[in-house]
């Protein structure tokens, strides 16, 4: 099965491509033959991702980063972009990204940055980002353990979504992935939450990633670099962010919670439908999603004040009233200590009123 989106930005519009054994025919739906590819993969991506990239190149390299979020700072961004220019990049050339989340964000805001801009395109190999992060244009590195604060939007030429490499993660990883996609289900496709309530995420998983990223696609289109309605997308990451800092895996940190595991979480108290919120957790526990955890809660607090939705003295968070449906409140900063402690909030302004996004 061939399934194709093309995201419609003007100029800056691309094609996304879901097709088990697409990273195989990536030669034909791109040029890769007339101009040096910058290979971006980290180590924890089978290498005959990448090479099957590689073979398909006149003249590329592949650039190897460590493991986990910790290769999404500064330090390593520096160091691909002196291997960027000792390759010999230059305008012409292109920046292919083959991994996850963290390498897709890496790999973007190296080809956004690099002279002043040049192109790139994305090869998601993890759930996570194939159900979510691969579309949009959001690119960005860390600085410490704030996520994302230093970034830009910058769209792929394309999108390569290939569902085969998904059987070579490990079940936690997978899962994980499928916390992105459950959380736009809220607010954005009642039917694909009902497949998540009816186990289908495995069988009928290029279904599940086109429904997921159609949601993306539409807002992303509507609002691309997120003054409105795409801060939708932010749904259970203020807390969910907040918790990844004080418990998420990263560097040395090798036990703890992963990214999507942290949305799941954060995302609970924002659903206002006790029943919904009954259901949700129904889907968490088949799965092996958390529906609860410890942490410090002024330590989290103390993350979620570096929220880039923080606007002065109040934050953006996005609400679901019930199932298909969001808001979007502004609250008071200090308010974000009740978040952390699990109590109601009192919002200073909602927009969105139960407003349904498709």
């Amino acid at each position: 099965m061939s399934m194709k989106l093309s995201m419609s930005l003007g100029k800056r519009s691309y094609d996304i491509i879901i097709k088990r054994g697409t990273l195989g025919r990536a030669g034909q739906l791109c040029d890769l033959t007339h101009r040096k590819v910058f290979i971006l993969t980290d180590s924890g991506v089978p290498e005959a991702f990448a090479q099957t990239i590689l073979d398909q190149c006149a003249d590329g390299t592949i650039y190897t980063v460590p493991q986990g979020e910790g290769s999404k700072s500064l330090a390593v961004y520096e160091k691909v972009a002196r291997a960027m220019l000792a390759f010999g990049c230059d305008r012409t050339s292109l920046v292919v990204g083959v991994g996850g989340g963290m390498i897709g964000d890496l790999a973007g805001f190296c080809a956004a940055t690099y002279m002043r801009g040049i192109d790139f395109i994305n090869c998601p190999t993890t759930s996570l980002s194939q159900f979510d992060s691969s579309i949009g244009g959001k690119v960005a590195v860390d600085l410490g353990d704030t996520k994302n604060i230093l970034g830009a939007f910058w769209q792929p030429k394309l999108v390569l979504i290939d569902p085969d490499t998904l059987a070579t993660l490990p079940r936690r990883q997978f899962v994980n992935g499928l916390a992105e996609s459950i959380k736009m289900s809220l607010f954005g496709d009642e039917e694909l939450f009902e497949m998540y309530e009816e186990g289908r995420e495995e069988e009928e998983i290029e279904e599940i990633i086109y429904r997921s990223l159609c949601i993306k696609k539409k807002i992303v289109e509507e609002d691309e670099t997120e003054k409105g309605n795409r801060a939708v997308l932010n749904l259970g990451h203020t807390l969910g962010h907040g918790i990844e800092a004080v418990k998420g895996i990263r560097g040395r940190r090798t036990r703890g919670l992963y990214h999507g595991e942290c949305v799941a979480l954060g995302l609970l108290p924002m659903v206002e439908d006790p029943a919904l919120v009954k259901r949700i957790k129904a889907v968490y526990r088949r799965l092996g999603l958390p529906t609860r955890t410890g942490y410090d809660k002024a330590k989290v607090y103390e993350a979620m004040t570096h929220d880039k939705k923080s606007r002065g003295g109040t934050v953006r968070l996005v609400k679901v009233p019930q199932l298909g449906t969001f808001r979007i409140v502004t609250v008071p900063r200090q308010e974000l200590k009740n978040l952390a402690e699990g109590l109601p909030l009192t919002p200073v302004l909602a927009c969105g009123e139960e407003e349904p996004l498709l």
